[in-house]
């Protein structure tokens, strides 16, 4: 397809439907308008680098993608899958993704300030050193993710599963977690006065990390697998 064609093909509203991209593609586009993407297939093209700001992504396949150090501020991503995507150093300020399986993605250094993340599955995500004030998940799997030193103060987590996870000097103080799972993720260094663990599976905690829990609420039910370690039985 030649360029005229790809810029003919887009409707008023920017969108571009079912069609495989590269780089060459994407830059094009990007001298115009923010772009819409619905259903196209963005598979292992080197997207780095590039000004996307505001652009719209539905049900676009992005399997090793590569948006590191791109800007991404405010973009919205819908239902798209992209295992193994590249979004290291990336400027993602408000983005919003939802439905999107991200599985293995790499978010390291990437910008997430006010971003929100809602039903997405980050299994095996990799957040390290991402500026992270005010980042959102909700639903969403974490599963064996990386994110330490991440701030959830005060936040209400709902339906979000760290199991796994490397939570290392995460602050959780006044959090409330609501059907969370925390089960067997690192929690070293980590501050929770205050916050409501009622809500979330600390199954597979050590007694030995129950200190972690000072100042925090848990329920009798969560009290008696710690001192299960133990090998006491409460009643």
């Amino acid at each position: 397809m030649g360029m005229d064609d790809l810029f003919a093909d887009r409707s008023a509203d920017q969108a571009l439907c079912d069609r495989t991209l590269g780089r060459a593609e994407i830059a094009a586009l990007a001298k115009g308008p923010p772009g819409h993407l619905i259903g196209c297939d963005l598979d292992e093209a080197d997207l780095s680098g590039l000004d996307l700001s505001d652009w719209m992504f539905d049900r676009c396949q992005m399997r090793r993608t590569d948006f590191s150090g791109a800007t991404l501020d405010r973009t919205s991503w819908q239902s798209c899958r992209g295992g193994f995507v590249q979004y290291g150093g990336a400027d993602l300020r408000e983005a919003r993704f939802v439905s999107c399986d991200l599985n293995n993605s790499v978010l390291r250094r990437a910008k997430l300030f006010a971003a929100t993340f809602d039903r997405c599955k980050l299994t095996g995500a990799d957040l390290t050193d991402a500026g992270a004030l005010d980042l959102q998940f909700t639903h969403t799997l974490l599963v064996n993710a990386r994110l330490p030193g991440f701030s959830f103060r005060k936040q209400v987590l709902t339906a979000v599963d760290f199991s796994q996870a490397d939570l290392g000097k995460c602050d959780f103080r006044g959090t409330m977690f609501d059907g969370c799972s925390l089960r067997d993720a690192s929690l070293d260094g980590c501050r929770f006065d205050g916050a409501d663990l009622r809500g979330a599976d600390i199954g597979g905690l050590r007694l030995v990390n129950a200190g972690l829990f000072r100042g925090a609420t848990i329920s009798r039910e969560q009290a008696g697998q710690l001192l299960g370690e133990l090998g006491l039985n409460v009643r």
